[in-house]
C-alpha cells in the first residue's frame, strides 16, 4: 500500500486526458489508406464485438482477429507499427500535464484508466501521463467495480474522481457518498452521448475542458474538509 495524501485525484486517461476520438479517427485514416473500406468496416466490426464482450477497447486483440481475414497482406505489419508508434503524446487535450501537475500540488495523482493490460499502459506511458503522476496508475476492465480496490491502494480521506461517462461518476459516488467528488467532463463521444441520459445523482461538477481544473483551489473540489484537524 502506498503512502498517499487527505484527497486522491482519480484521472481518466481516454477523452478526459487524451484525444481518444482523434486517436480512432487517425486508425480509420490509416485503414481505409492500408486497406480499403471494406477491411476498415470489418477491423471496426472486431473492434466493437470484442468491445462488447470483454467491456473495454482492445485495439491490439481486434487486430489479430482482423488478420485472420488477410494474413498474406504485408500491410498488416505496417498497421501493427502504426498502432505501437502513434505519437500519443501529441494526442493529449491542451493543458492535460499542465492539469495533473497542479492538481498533484492539491493532492495525491492516481491514473484510474478500464483497458487491456498491453496497449493501455502503453499509450500510458508514451502520452508521458506515467511519468507525470509517478507512476501511480491503476487500470481495471471495470473500474466502477473496483472500489476497494482503488481505496487499498490509496487510501485518503476524500477522493475527487475526473471523468467523460456521467455513468461511471454516478456509480463511483453512490459506493463512496460523501467521501467523494466527481467532476465530469464534457468531452469525446461519451461525454456527448450522455447529455440526454440521466444521471442520479448528477456529477458534483462540470467543466467543458480539462485545463479548467488548473485554475481551481482545494476548496472548489469540496475536498478541503479532508484537511481539516479533528476537534
Amino acid at each position: 500500500m502506498l503512502k498517499t495524501g487527505p484527497v486522491v485525484f482519480l484521472l481518466d486517461v481516454d477523452n478526459t486526458l487524451f484525444d481518444n476520438d482523434r486517436f480512432a479517427a487517425d486508425v480509420t485514416g490509416t485503414l481505409d489508406a492500408l486497406f480499403g473500406e471494406d477491411e476498415r468496416k470489418r477491423y471496426w466490426s472486431i473492434y466493437e464485438a470484442l468491445r462488447d464482450r470483454l467491456g473495454y477497447a482492445d485495439y491490439l486483440g481486434a487486430l489479430q482477429q482482423f488478420r485472420l481475414g488477410c494474413e498474406g497482406n504485408p500491410a498488416l505489419l505496417r498497421l501493427s507499427a502504426y498502432l505501437l508508434d502513434y505519437p500519443f503524446a501529441d494526442g493529449l487535450y491542451p493543458g492535460a500535464l499542465e492539469t495533473v501537475s497542479h492538481l498533484g500540488t492539491l493532492g495525491t495523482t492516481v491514473i484510474l484508466s478500464d483497458g487491456d493490460i498491453v496497449f493501455q499502459p502503453h499509450k500510458i506511458h508514451q502520452t508521458g501521463l506515467w511519468r507525470a503522476v509517478g507512476g501511480r496508475v491503476l487500470i481495471y476492465v471495470h473500474k466502477e467495480h473496483m472500489s476497494e480496490s482503488i481505496q487499498q491502494s490509496f487510501p485518503a480521506s476524500h477522493y475527487v474522481m475526473v471523468d467523460d461517462k456521467p455513468r461511471l461518476l454516478t456509480a463511483m459516488k453512490r459506493l463512496l457518498g460523501d467521501r467523494l467528488t466527481t467532476v465530469f467532463v464534457r468531452q469525446g463521444h461519451y461525454a456527448a452521448q450522455a447529455e440526454s441520459a440521466a444521471a442520479d445523482p448528477v456529477p458534483d461538477m462540470t467543466v467543458t475542458h480539462i485545463g479548467e481544473l488548473a485554475r481551481l483551489a482545494l476548496p472548489d473540489f469540496r475536498a478541503d474538509s479532508a484537511y481539516a484537524s479533528p476537534e
